[in-house]
């Protein structure tokens, strides 16, 4: 595996590879550390349990490069250790658990380790880095991360020029302040460097940090997730409420890595799927976006869509890992926005089962299968599409209320009702929208500007707009924007595309005052972040802090 990782190799290299004698073994796996001048190799060993990622950047942008090895992390570094150091055999093969390789279990892989985060300002010179990173193999410990920032340097008066520049690297390692080599380390590392520091260990909302642990929160239902209201058009509708029962009752039995059992849905349900179907089709002919057609076709292709099947969730599952590394995972009912979007930054979309009440085809007061289905769930096979939700979802892991907060609305605002220009014309790629009939035409249909002056902002006898604000998507006026969930939108935000939308909402993310950086590792199906935390706030049940 190469990965060019350029403007670091004066730092972390000299001219010659004197990193290949301090590290414990040599292999065919490298990373190539390089500069306008020159590419210099680097050996890296060929079994420690790597997962890092280092990061270099200016002022204003950073960027993560990973190094990982082609297996998943060992558990545990002692593990791994006693593998290299005391067995003779050169075999380094992936525990299976449960009989799964590659499938950790939460509990596995979070007996986690501890871990510290430091600081070290280092001056930019031939080698700086090499000879600071030489201690952490001299007293066997291993780093998790690095990531450099450039400091802003001041004019050296007396020199009449500049003085030498400077680079602040945070860096990860296993262990904790007190342990004997933990301690030695700091110490050698005090003499090394232009500052250290200790960063403190961060107490934040708990999330998921293995894919595995999306079951210990997608069955937290919120009051009416299985519960029907006594509005609800199915209320009073004994034999649709034990059918609901019995989806959720399935939904709450599943776990992420088990095959989605199939669903033998009844003729009335399959009628009521048709009736939203036809309704829709044409709509979506006119208003939907040309990402949103041409994903609706492979799913006709692939996953047996069409206006007399409801299509099963297993086969769509199957088909978006392959298109797009998107899963889908059953859940009983609506779960809480933090819980929602941190699933999507394992690109599991939380989905449901039921389907609306055959009495009103063309009504449901809370998300169902046809919205899933059709709203939702084509949009899944678009790349820029599941990036764009996969940036929400990342932005949601540990953050604050408040923050969850903008973040549900970005959301509301884009993968629910948003709209991109497309050949001069609004179109939509919002669930919401494709999945209604009255509001993708109201969203989407071309106004003159008198209309649109004489209509914004008043509403007909039934309380609806008769006219939409339409603004462009900026999600940092999206975050401050309410919104109505019984009525349709009186704001829409308008995208110039959907990469436009995904690099808008991947700008404001990284302005977000994030407890730490999160980083999806779909090889071992775990997010990676960036400074020690403790997940003390909101624990799920069955879940130990940390």
């Amino acid at each position: 595996m190469m990965i060019l990782a350029s403007r670091l190799s004066s730092l972390y290299h000299g001219r010659s590879s004197g990193l290949a004698r301090s590290w414990p073994s040599l292999s065919s796996r490298f990373v190539v550390a390089a500069s306008s001048a020159s590419c210099v190799p680097v050996p890296l060993s060929s079994s420690p349990p790597w997962n890092c990622s280092i990061i270099y950047g200016d002022s204003s942008t950073s960027t993560r490069l990973r190094f990982l090895s082609s297996q998943p992390d060992y558990t545990n570094y002692e593990t791994w250790h006693k593998s290299n150091y005391e067995q003779p055999s050169n075999s380094h093969s992936l525990p299976s658990i449960h009989g799964h390789p590659h499938q950790q279990t939460s509990r596995d892989l979070h007996a986690d380790l501890p871990r510290t985060s430091v600081l070290m300002e280092l001056s930019d010179r031939v080698g700086a880095l090499h000879d600071v990173l030489k201690y952490y193999w001299k007293y066997d410990v291993n780093i998790t991360r690095i990531e450099s920032r450039p400091v802003v340097y001041n004019r050296d008066s007396a020199a009449g020029g500049q003085s030498r520049p400077k680079f602040d690297f945070f860096v990860d390692f296993h262990g904790k302040v007190g342990d004997p080599n933990v301690n030695a380390l700091l110490k050698e590392l005090k003499g090394m460097t232009d500052k250290l520091l200790v960063l403190d260990e961060k107490e934040v909302h708990w999330f998921p940090r293995h894919i595995s642990e999306l079951d210990l929160i997608a069955n937290r239902t919120l009051d009416a997730g299985t519960d029907l209201e006594a509005d609800h058009p199915g209320f009073h509708d004994q034999a649709y409420r034990q059918r609901r029962s019995k989806l959720a009752e399935s939904a709450q039995k599943h776990r992420v890595h088990d095959e989605i059992p199939t669903t033998e849905y009844t003729a009335d349900e399959t009628e009521t799927w048709g009736i939203v179907w036809d309704t829709m089709e044409s709509l979506w002919q006119k208003y939907a976006c040309k990402e949103y057609l041409s994903s609706m076709n492979l799913m006709k292709k692939h996953c047996g869509y069409s206006r007399d099947t409801i299509p099963q969730l297993s086969t769509i599952s199957s088909f978006l890992k392959l298109q797009t590394d998107v899963r889908l995972r059953p859940v009983a009912g609506l779960i809480s926005s933090r819980d929602f979007l941190n699933g999507l930054a394992f690109r599991t979309f939380f989905c449901t089962q039921y389907i609306r009440h055959p009495s009103k085809p063309l009504y449901t007061p809370e998300p169902d299968v046809c919205h899933e289905l059709l709203g939702h769930v084509p949009m899944f096979a678009d790349r820029d599409f599941a990036d764009f939700s996969q940036e929400i979802g990342l932005a949601s892991l540990g953050a604050s209320d408040e923050d969850i907060l903008k973040l549900a609305r970005c959301y509301w605002h884009s993968v629910e009702f948003g709209l991109c220009r497309e050949g001069g014309k609004n179109k939509a790629y919002g669930a919401g929208l494709l999945s209604s009939f009255g509001e993708l035409e109201y969203s989407c249909k071309e106004r003159t500007e008198i209309e649109i002056h004489e209509q914004v902002g008043k509403i007909d006898g039934d309380g609806m707009p008769l006219c939409p604000e339409i603004k462009p998507w900026d999600p940092a006026v999206a975050a401050m924007q309410d919104f109505p969930i019984t009525t349709y939108q009186p704001v829409y935000f308008l995208a110039e595309s959907l990469q436009d939308a995904k690099l808008k909402m991947r700008r404001y993310c990284e302005m977000l005052p994030r407890p730490f950086f999160a980083l999806y590792n779909a090889q071992t199906e775990t997010v990676h972040i960036d400074r020690p935390v403790r997940r003390s706030m909101g624990v799920p049940e069955a879940s130990p802090a940390g």
